[in-house]
């Protein structure tokens, strides 16, 4: 070897470092680290999978009102994914357009719907009582409610000794003053029952969120309330090392435990 010269050894040196490295790296390591999680971790290393998916992927169990619901989700057409993605839309998205419903007016519609099925109310700041955002468009003479479009009635008949007017579709509004309305609704459904996680794959929903579901449940499945509360509460899990995030509960468990009774 020492006949050879410099750069044809170096080289040789290289080729046995990345030989010595693949087999450490891409083969000792793996094998290691996925014996011991399936040693030690099995349900966890395998997906944490039930017989209706994984506890890790949040599913929809909309139109069935004998289950839990999950909260929203951006994620394609919901938990998809191959599409996990928030919907990047802020708190400045209140004004609908032709193609797409702003980020208010999907939580106000959203907070309606959940109130219809839990049988309290729905409405919320800056949302109006049919489920769209509550903004106006300010000019000189005259006030538009536009995310409600004509013939249905403002949610205010004058705004500043204005009247206010309902949307005409296809009428340019741009020019006006964008004025969100608070209003003095106090929002009872909780905010992850109307708003989507980063992931759009989520499996938790709040205590809130949960216990608001319960006196539902109980009527479906003709249970005592406080059975239906203790499953939610024996399913509730802390902040994560004991002070980050907020008490949750995973869906899929919880409506398989109900199922179990």
């Amino acid at each position: 070897m020492e006949r050879l010269p410099s750069w044809i050894r170096q080289h040789v040196a290289a080729l046995r470092a990345v030989i010595v490295l693949t087999v450490i790296l891409g083969v000792v390591y793996p094998l290691v680290t996925t014996g011991v999680a399936q040693a030690v971790f099995n349900h966890q290393a395998n997906g944490s999978m039930t017989t209706h998916g994984s506890e890790l992927i949040g599913q929809s169990f909309e139109g069935h009102n004998q289950y839990f619901q999950s909260r929203p989700s951006a994620a394609g057409d919901g938990y998809d994914t191959q599409s996990t993605a928030a919907s990047n839309l802020g708190p400045e998205d209140v004004l609908d357009t032709k193609d797409r419903k702003s980020l208010l007016t999907q939580v106000c519609a959203r907070s309606k719907a959940v109130g219809e099925l839990e049988g309290v109310s729905g409405a919320r700041p800056y949302c109006t009582d049919d489920g769209v955002g509550a903004v106006l468009k300010v000019f000189k003479d005259r006030a538009v409610s536009v995310n409600q479009a004509c013939p249905a009635k403002p949610f205010l008949a004058t705004y500043e000794g204005l009247k206010v007017e309902c949307a005409k579709p296809g009428e340019d509004y741009a020019a006006g003053k964008t004025v969100p309305v608070r209003g003095g609704a106090t929002a009872v459904v909780p905010a992850d029952a109307v708003t989507a996680s980063g992931s759009g794959l989520d499996p938790h929903i709040s205590v809130a969120y949960a216990e608001l579901q319960a006196p539902r449940i109980a009527r479906e499945r003709k249970l005592d309330l406080g059975k239906v509360k203790a499953l939610i509460q024996a399913g509730t899990t802390g902040r994560a090392l004991g002070f980050m995030g907020e008490p949750a509960v995973n869906v899929l468990q919880l409506n398989l435990a109900l199922d179990r009774r």
